[in-house]
């Protein structure tokens, strides 16, 4: 039997893409860690169809293929690419390709296949638990901003209170002042009465 070399999980890990809610792996990835021709794979699922229910595996739409097309390198139709859309395999669609190709290599990657769809949910978990506590932290910072937010604005009136002067206290008057109740002096004319 010839030795086959695995491929370690880090580089399936990287062909593991969320496509309509789902983490799943394309079906020339598959066939290329199977050591299958993707037409070889794609005849197993279809002769064997009961065991691929749609949660196992679904074919991409245009517009998803298209999507897909912008953030991996595919070569263009026309010149010897695709001619089909791809199916995508869920983990659990992954894992029974591997039951219906029934080879050596196949079930010895399924392995690799495994771990990496587990370690991606594990990294998913981990980023919801983070976002999670970030989310928290961000809720307390704005309770406590909006407590220091109204002790600093109560500072600052405080502050102009202080800066504005009191009012001066009336003043009295320099010098002599006479204050006589209802004392009438005879007036010459031309001036005025007080």
């Amino acid at each position: 039997m010839p030795e086959t070399t695995l491929v370690p999980v880090e580089p399936v890990e990287d062909l593991i893409r969320l496509i309509r809610g789902h983490r799943i792996i394309l079906d020339s990835d598959l066939a290329r860690i199977y050591g299958v021709t993707t037409t070889r794979l794609n005849q197993q699922v279809r002769r064997n169809q009961q065991r691929f229910p749609a949660d196992f595996v679904f074919q991409l739409t245009e517009d998803e293929f298209g999507r897909l097309m912008l953030q991996i390198a595919t070569s263009k139709k026309g010149r010897g690419g695709r001619r089909k859309l791809p199916y995508a395999f869920t983990e659990h669609g992954a894992i029974m390709a591997a039951n219906v190709l029934n080879s050596d290599r196949a079930v010895q990657m399924s392995v690799f296949v495994v771990r990496a769809f587990v370690r991606m949910r594990e990294v998913l978990a981990h980023n919801k638990a983070l976002a999670e506590k970030l989310a928290e932290l961000e809720r307390r910072l704005t309770e406590r901003l909006d407590v220091h937010e109204r002790a600093i604005v109560h500072i600052l009136t405080e502050i102009k209170k202080l800066m504005a002067p009191p009012p001066e206290p009336p003043r009295k008057p320099i010098g002599f002042q006479v204050h006589e109740d209802g004392a009438h002096y005879r007036l010459r004319t031309g001036l005025k009465r007080r």
